[in-house]
């Protein structure tokens, strides 16, 4: 071929690098090419520059598709990504988000120590914390989406705030005022039994100088109502106390010394009649005064302890004692239980005294022996006894 005949090889902007060796060889195994002429070295210049342009702008293309260059076509498409994403709106699901807020009362003073509570929109807990000492609570690290805030306090009613929407990254600050709780008062209702049966162990504490029984004085104003089983067995429990029982043998025994009813006569058999004849009457005179009438006139057997009041007052209820008592509903009334009782008492003394000293005389002297004796035992218990009588309960007033 002549020197002044030449090709001209034309490479599009698409054509990949590895392909442009391929068809310069092609073309040089058909026509020769001479590379000295001006022209031939200008046209090879120009198209060098162009390959290597065309090579540039396709890997920057590829580049901007996120995909780096290989020699192998990818076995997959590639993944397209929404054309606005961005990672703003990614970031949520790191929890970036955060509520602040403080607990206030009413009048604005904080509240610490309260319980905050976060809770999903749906009621699923997610958070739990203690407000610190100025009522500021903080919760970080939240996901976008929908929340409550459920305060509860110490005092105070139940709070639960209006839902709040988190975007993400948003700091949220709100303050919580409680209102104060209603005051709820609690009542035990309990049998009237079950606290008469109480109030009456208690009293079975009560003793003269912690010895001698004053299981009958009540220190408490209004105590409730007895139940016929209940006055017979305190009855029993005062009768038949070991105390008790001594002090039957010193009246027997102070009897026996004076020679009163000598009918019974004198030594160990004498003494035993009088000790027999005066546990009788102590018996007796207990279980129809205390249990007996009581039960049948719906009476209460016990002396109420005044303790305040002037002295002519306190005088005058203990005396009265013997004469007028309390009914089991807490009215006064007539005390039918001490006078009969003493008169009942006093008739059955003349199936075991002497018959020398039994009659009507027996009977009615028995039964003032015996009134003038609780008329004197309620002088001591109302001014005397709280201060020597151990087991008293707390003071109360009338």
């Amino acid at each position: 071929m002549p020197p002044s005949m030449h090709s001209t090889i034309t490479v599009g902007p698409n054509v990949p690098p590895a392909v442009l060796p391929r068809a310069i060889s092609r073309c040089s195994s058909t026509k020769a090419i001479s590379l000295r002429s001006p022209a031939v070295l200008g046209s090879a210049s120009l198209l060098l520059l162009f390959v290597v342009s065309a090579a540039a702008l396709g890997q920057k293309e590829i580049a901007e598709l996120g995909v780096t260059s290989s020699s192998s076509l990818p076995d997959a498409p590639l993944p397209q990504f929404p054309p606005h994403s961005s990672s703003a709106q990614f970031s949520s699901a790191e929890g970036t988000a955060a509520i602040s807020g403080i607990v206030l009362d009413g009048t604005g003073a904080a509240i610490p120590a309260a319980q905050v509570i976060l809770t999903h929109g749906d009621g699923t807990q997610t958070r739990r914390l203690t407000s610190g000492g100025g009522g500021e609570f903080a919760i970080t690290g939240l996901p976008a989406g929908s929340y409550l805030i459920i305060v509860n306090a110490k005092g105070f009613a139940p709070f639960t705030s209006t839902e709040i929407n988190l975007s993400s990254q948003q700091v949220y600050q709100v303050s919580l005022t409680l209102s104060v709780g209603s005051i709820g008062t609690e009542v035990t209702v309990r049998p009237t039994e079950v606290i008469a049966a109480e109030q009456i162990k208690a009293e079975e504490k009560q003793r003269f100088i912690g010895i001698i029984p004053n299981f009958y004085t009540s220190y408490v104003h209004d105590p409730a109502p007895m139940t016929t089983k209940q006055k017979f067995s305190l009855a029993s429990h005062d009768s038949f106390d070991p105390v008790s029982l001594i002090g039957v043998g010193l009246v027997a025994g102070i009897q026996q010394a004076n020679d009163t009813y000598p009918g019974y006569g004198y030594g160990a058999a004498g003494y035993g009649k009088r000790f027999a004849a005066q546990f009788g009457d102590g018996r007796t005179s207990d279980f129809l005064s205390h249990a007996v009438f009581p039960s049948l006139f719906h009476q209460d057997p016990r002396y109420f302890y005044q303790g305040t009041g002037s002295f002519k007052s306190r005088l005058i209820h203990a005396v009265s004692f013997a004469i007028i008592t309390r009914s089991d509903s807490g009215k006064p009334m007539p005390n039918y239980s001490y006078f009969l009782g003493d008169i009942g008492s006093g008739a059955l003394s003349n199936l075991y005294y002497p018959h020398a000293d039994r009659g009507i005389g027996l009977v009615f002297t028995n039964a003032a022996i015996g009134i003038a004796g609780k008329a004197g035992g309620t002088i001591i218990r109302e001014f005397f006894s709280k201060r020597i009588t151990t087991n008293v309960p707390p003071a109360e007033t009338p």
